[in-house]
């Protein structure tokens, strides 16, 4: 989604005729975002008011794709949450319990409020036995301002006090995509991911088996691609330049 159909909250040109396309010819497709404080309806009025036009059952998000993976490991569990409405209306959709007695997990996702005495409580979970799982690995995120600290920030935070890892559930995690493909009932091998990202979008759809995509119109330049040792199969300026290839 950021990068590839809207930048800062703007329209990225071309996106808009991008999506229509997609939906005139019917072809199956998912807008995917590591972000976990939003739930779709609400990234569905945010793209709306950018310009562009989609069902909201067309977005997945870290939040679904965690609570997804909760509902497979654990049906019916527990989760103590740090995080904002697209996190805890997901777990509560899959019938998760949000508590601090004993969970079975904690579940930390992104937040533009985090508190001392959430995290505190995090840990102490954590220490006395719950699961530890994160939306997303993300250590910054941007802003108008300057960047953000992010999921993955406050993750590090709470495994050095901890001593435990999280298990990261979005990009550059496959199991999010390979999810993804199996929301939309596609297969990999005719299925492409197109993302702005090297180390998050091009490495997940490169690991799940699909092909990739690098727009230009997101954080990463021409320029920084060889230094990764994985390639994607194109790099085009804009996803305008794939419309007419629909």
């Amino acid at each position: 989604m950021d990068g590839v159909l809207v930048h800062e909250g703007r329209l990225i040109p071309g996106a808009d005729a991008f999506v229509s396309r997609l939906r005139e010819v019917g072809k199956p497709f998912l807008v995917l975002t590591n972000n976990s404080i939003y739930t779709p309806r609400d990234l569905q009025f945010r793209l709306r008011t950018s310009g562009i036009d989609l069902p909201v059952e067309s977005i997945w998000t870290s939040a679904l794709a965690t609570a997804t993976f909760l509902d497979d490991q654990r049906p019916q569990g527990s989760a103590y949450v740090v995080g904002e409405a697209g996190l805890t209306t997901a777990l509560h959709e899959i019938g998760y319990v949000l508590t601090d007695n004993s969970p079975d997990y904690v579940v930390l996702g992104e937040t533009r409020t985090y508190s001392f005495e959430a995290v505190t409580t995090a840990i102490r979970l954590i220490a006395a036995g719950a699961r530890f799982v994160a939306t997303n690995p993300d250590a910054t995120g941007p802003s108008k301002d300057g960047v953000l600290p992010a999921t993955g920030a406050v993750a590090a935070l709470i495994s050095r006090a901890t001593g435990v890892s999280p298990y990261f559930v979005g990009k550059p995690n496959p199991l999010m995509m390979r999810a993804a493909l199996n929301r939309v009932q596609a297969h990999s091998e005719t299925t492409v991911m197109v993302g702005d990202r090297m180390d998050t979008d091009i490495v997940a759809g490169l690991e799940a088996g699909m092909r990739t995509i690098l727009v230009l119109t997101g954080i990463m330049q021409a320029d920084e691609i060889d230094r990764f040792p994985y390639r994607p199969f194109r790099v085009v300026p804009s996803i305008a330049d794939l419309v007419d290839e629909i």
